[in-house]
């Protein structure tokens, strides 16, 4: 739990790119989100400051687990002066985390062979998670209230970080017609994804029985996964030691490749429409771990010590950090997996995105284009649709700037980006989604939806289109 609401309260989305970049022709990264777009000039980036990109999307938020106290202190959801309509109702049957981390490592391009040439490194980072209203229910109401049956479907989390190795061509096809693509070999660091298909928790006076399906895959070069067996904490129990886990050394835990495929058409002189699927391929995992849920139903006593209610006059308070972290362990206790097997080998596909693009230019200025861009992320129960209407203005060969709308699974927000791009430097900075309300300590309040993505580049050569 501890966990859960932690990553709700980071100023970390799951959105590998900026999309308000996607019209904008000065921007040498666009060949990420389309590889049939090419940059005008050659490019080298600077290594590790190219093109970095944080941040993170959801449907819930920092509001809707921490709540003031009449005294000016911190409490969580759990404290019996909030009411479960109060906290139940702010949430949605489905709620979903998405964060990332992306970084460019090194990156340039060139024409030649015919078209333009793209070779990328770069590493990226990816949280996504899955998580049903009646979780935070029974968590809330527990046997407070007159239900005594608690079912949980589809509730997951997947984590993956690799690096990947990109080689890219752009080719003219002729006046209307452009093609692209990418190939990528990917280098798996990590992978954790958790499953729970079902989960059935029947509460009575003293403990509370709970039942589930689900599964667990842990793939991390040299990890070490003991049982409680195994540790001596409990004869015979092959339930995972959470506690005792470690990593022996840091290492490639697995490798696979993608490729990305794109193409532009220019249906009349101020219209061109474009198309382009991303990382369509897979991670094949070493040293991989399943742990399934028990297959005997198996008791839990409760969330204990978490409800505070704040005492002006008592010296000994449970502090915010103490109330996260018993959550944490009760909820650890609460979900149960046990280890199956010997470690093994394990290939999992990457989520591919659909990118569908329309521009129109003005034929008054052809230096004001508007443009609209839908963008699918395909992978099961994390997937999540965008449709983002933009203007963008390029008064000069040297700047280009966007400012767009997009209404998606997460809601709605502002997007922008400013790209200076003179001879022999590249400087730009945007961000897809806003926030606006902030904590003192600068975390968002309420659903986190933002991102920042920034980078330093530099052109080479002169402006010309192939």
């Amino acid at each position: 739990m501890a966990v859960i609401i932690g990553c709700s309260a980071l100023p970390i989305i799951a959105q590998n790119q900026l999309h308000s970049s996607y019209f904008t022709e000065g921007s040498s990264y666009r060949h990420q989100l389309n590889p049939a777009f090419a940059p005008n000039r050659g490019y080298f980036s600077m290594p590790f400051l190219g093109n970095l990109n944080f941040g993170m999307q959801s449907t819930i938020g920092l509001s809707n687990f921490i709540y003031k106290t009449e005294n000016g202190g911190l409490t969580t959801f759990m404290n019996s002066n909030i009411s479960a309509q109060e906290f139940l109702g702010g949430l949605k049957e489905r709620n979903r985390i998405n964060m990332n981390f992306d970084m460019n490592i090194l990156s340039f391009g060139f024409r030649g062979f015919g078209g333009y040439n793209t070779f990328t490194v770069n590493l990226r980072n990816n949280i996504r998670m899955n998580l049903p209203k009646d979780m935070f229910a029974f968590m809330k109401e527990g046997m407070s209230s007159e239900r005594t049956v608690y079912e949980l479907d589809n509730m997951g989390m997947n984590m993956s970080s690799f690096a990947e190795v990109g080689l890219g061509h752009t080719h003219r096809i002729n006046d209307n017609w452009v093609v692209g693509g990418k190939l990528k070999v990917l280098l798996g660091l990590a992978q954790v994804d958790m499953k729970i298909d079902h989960m059935k928790m029947t509460l009575s006076e003293n403990e509370w029985a709970i039942e589930g399906a689900g599964e667990m895959n842990i793939a991390v070069n040299d990890l070490d996964i003991p049982t409680k067996a195994e540790t001596g904490e409990e004869i015979n129990n092959n339930e995972i030691a959470w506690d005792e886990i470690e990593m022996n050394s840091f290492g490639l835990g697995g490798i696979g490749a993608t490729l990305d495929l794109g193409v532009t058409w220019k249906v009349i002189e101020d219209l061109e429409v474009s198309a382009a699927i991303l990382d369509l391929g897979f991670i094949k995992w070493k040293n991989n771990t399943t742990g399934r849920m028990g297959m005997e139903p198996w008791s839990f006593k409760g969330f204990n010590d978490i409800a505070i209610n704040p005492d002006e006059n008592s010296s000994n308070q449970n502090d915010i950090e103490d109330q996260l972290e018993d959550m944490g362990d009760d909820l650890e206790e609460c979900i149960n997996f046990g280890k199956v097997g010997e470690t093994g080998t394990r290939s999992t596909m990457l989520g591919a995105t659909l990118n569908l693009g329309a521009q129109y230019t003005l034929p008054m200025y052809k230096g004001l284009r508007f443009g609209f861009l839908s963008s699918t992320y395909i992978n099961g129960a994390y997937s999540w649709s965008e449709g983002r209407f933009s203007a963008n203005i390029v008064p000069c060969k040297w700047f280009d700037a966007s400012v767009n709308y997009s209404i998606s699974s997460f809601g709605s927000s502002l997007g922008w980006l400013i790209s200076l791009h003179p001879k022999g430097f590249g400087l730009y900075i945007g961000s897809d989604y806003q926030f606006f309300k902030v904590t003192p300590q600068f975390v968002p309040v309420n659903h986190v939806n933002a991102n920042i993505n920034l980078g330093i580049t530099f052109p080479l050569g002169k402006y010309k289109k192939i």
